[in-house]
């Protein structure tokens, strides 16, 4: 997903699913800051304490429906969805930079899924297929119905 995402030094990227904190430790190698998303809050204390006992700096941690990103920041030109969604969210749209480039696995309509590389280009959010794969499902108001 990392190399899908190709992030550059100077990027700012919104990661959608903080897990562990593993994609975005990566990432905070390969850029200048990541905001990432995680909606259970064990995982998200858990994720800032690896971080701090790293010395990662340049990664926040945020707390909440990742499904619409975080809304009122400027848009980011890269945004990493580490969750299956079952279409492409409007609201991560509107927060990719123009040029941007968005990495999300979407339901494919027969049970599986396909991580897609989105562009935005001229205001619009272009998608193409890479591969077929499988993630937990992304939960919230543009997601699956969670417990």
């Amino acid at each position: 997903m990392s190399e899908l995402l190709a992030p550059e030094p100077e990027h700012r990227v919104l990661e959608i699913g903080t897990g562990s904190g593993y994609q975005a430790a990566i990432l905070a190698r390969l850029c200048a800051h990541v905001d990432t998303v995680e909606r259970i809050p064990a995982l998200a204390r858990r994720a800032r304490s690896l971080f701090r006992k790293l010395g990662i700096r340049n990664v926040r941690v945020h707390e909440s429906d990742g499904t619409v990103g975080l809304p009122g920041r400027p848009p980011y030109p890269r945004i990493v969805v580490t969750a299956g969604s079952p279409a492409i969210p409007d609201a991560l749209v509107a927060q990719l930079a123009e040029g941007g480039r968005m990495v999300v696995p979407v339901a494919d309509g027969r049970g599986g899924e396909r991580l897609h590389v989105v562009e935005k280009l001229n205001g619009v959010a272009v998608a193409r297929e890479s591969v077929s794969c499988a993630f937990v499902p992304l939960i919230g108001r543009e997601g699956y119905a969670g417990p």
